[in-house]
């Protein structure tokens, strides 16, 4: 019988969990045995008696189940703890900055699969893990913006006169900036879009939001409907349309990010300093070195009466939710590679290929493998 193991994760700023009583329930289900290490779903609000009653064994002493774990299912990068030769490790493992971890992987035997990498293509949708977080991530920034706004988002009139509506601007219309588009207009702001991507525009004006048109020579549309990387020349004159934009909005969301790469400036330390103090920028992009020059991970900055906000992985903020979808996401991945009860690695499979980080002793995803060579290691 194929065991799968839930682990804590190793970050103690880590509030999801990559099981949920409900996909424990449906992977016992396929005969498979789950073990949770005991208060993995603290955090996110399921303890382990909603496990055990789902049909979980709870591990008290993760040590021996990590060596006899077939597959380990986490959020985040793994830490010291490696599963065992021939073992599968699923997650969100961040190969672009934990590349010491993927070569330990690849020396360890243990074959991986990195829920960011999961091809966007329609077969892939449901373990589109990026999505499902990035969705929370907008709308979640949206929240933390009204609330540290000191003015309404709605039109209100009052007894004392008439409030207008907040004015929003998103950068980058993704999965993140459409959330954040609805998100917005919900509350009743008004709310601008800027995105290098033209192909956008009929989604942002569905939603209500207003298209900042920018003068493209060529299409921003990047591989599996990601921004490209832009020339600086783009980035220049895209900065001195929304510079006008910029200095009339209450709200700044900032969402683009290239995988694999330091996030585009697209606000500048001018930009900043041309908007209105009171104003509030959110920067979902904080973690690759932010959309904004002054934008500190993890932190606040107060530039001129301008508060800036750079959230590390925002999701984590709704620990319930982000844990059940992505759990979903999981849980559709280890499906795929479950045959009649047996662990099945078709590596023909397009998903499968595409997703896998190390497997058979080697370095599986090339851009890694490539940094490794770099690094010599």
């Amino acid at each position: 019988m194929v065991k799968i193991f839930v682990p804590k994760e190793r970050s103690s700023a880590e509030t999801r969990v990559a099981a949920t009583p409900e996909t424990v329930k449906k992977l016992i289900k396929q005969d498979l045995e789950v073990w949770v290490e005991q208060g993995a779903g603290v955090k996110a609000h399921f303890p382990d008696s909603r496990y055990e009653k789902a049909g979980a064994r709870i591990a008290s002493d993760p040590a021996t189940a990590w060596k006899e774990a077939d597959i380990v299912l986490t959020v985040g990068p793994l830490g010291d703890d490696l599963p065992k030769f021939g073992a599968i490790a699923i997650g969100l493992l961040d190969p672009y900055r934990h590349a010491e971890t993927v070569a330990r992987m690849a020396s360890a035997g243990v074959t991986s699969f990195a829920m960011e990498l999961i091809p966007r293509i329609t077969r892939a949708q449901s373990m589109d893990a990026l999505s499902s977080q990035a969705n929370i991530a907008g709308y979640k920034a949206v929240l933390l913006a009204a609330h540290r706004l000191g003015r309404y988002f709605p039109l209100l009139m009052t007894a004392a006169g008439t409030i207008p509506p907040a004015k929003v601007i998103i950068m980058g219309a993704g999965v993140a900036g459409l959330q954040a588009i609805a998100t917005a207009k919900r509350l009743g702001a008004v709310v601008e879009v800027s995105d290098i991507r033209p192909v956008v525009k009929e989604q942002v004006e569905s939603l209500g939001g207003r298209f900042i048109d920018l003068p493209l020579e060529e299409s921003g549309e990047g591989e599996g409907g990601y921004a490209k990387e832009m020339g600086e020349d783009f980035l220049r004159r895209q900065r001195e349309i929304l510079t006008e934009h910029v200095s009339a909005a209450d709200v700044v969301i900032t969402t683009a990010q290239i995988p694999g790469k330091a996030a585009p400036t697209l606000l500048t330390r001018e930009m900043v300093d041309a908007m209105r103090p009171g104003a509030v920028i959110v920067d979902l992009a904080a973690d690759q070195g932010g959309n904004c020059e002054l934008t500190r991970n993890a932190e606040e900055v107060d530039h001129n009466g301008v508060l800036i906000l750079g959230p590390s992985d925002i999701a984590r903020t709704m620990s319930q939710d982000a844990s059940v979808v992505y759990s979903r996401n999981v849980l559709e991945l280890v499906q795929l590679l479950i045959k009649e009860g047996e662990l099945v690695v078709d590596t023909d499979d397009e998903i499968v290929a595409g997703s896998m980080l190390t497997h058979a002793g080697e370095v599986q995803h090339k851009p890694t493998a490539e940094k490794l060579q770099e690094t010599g290691q």
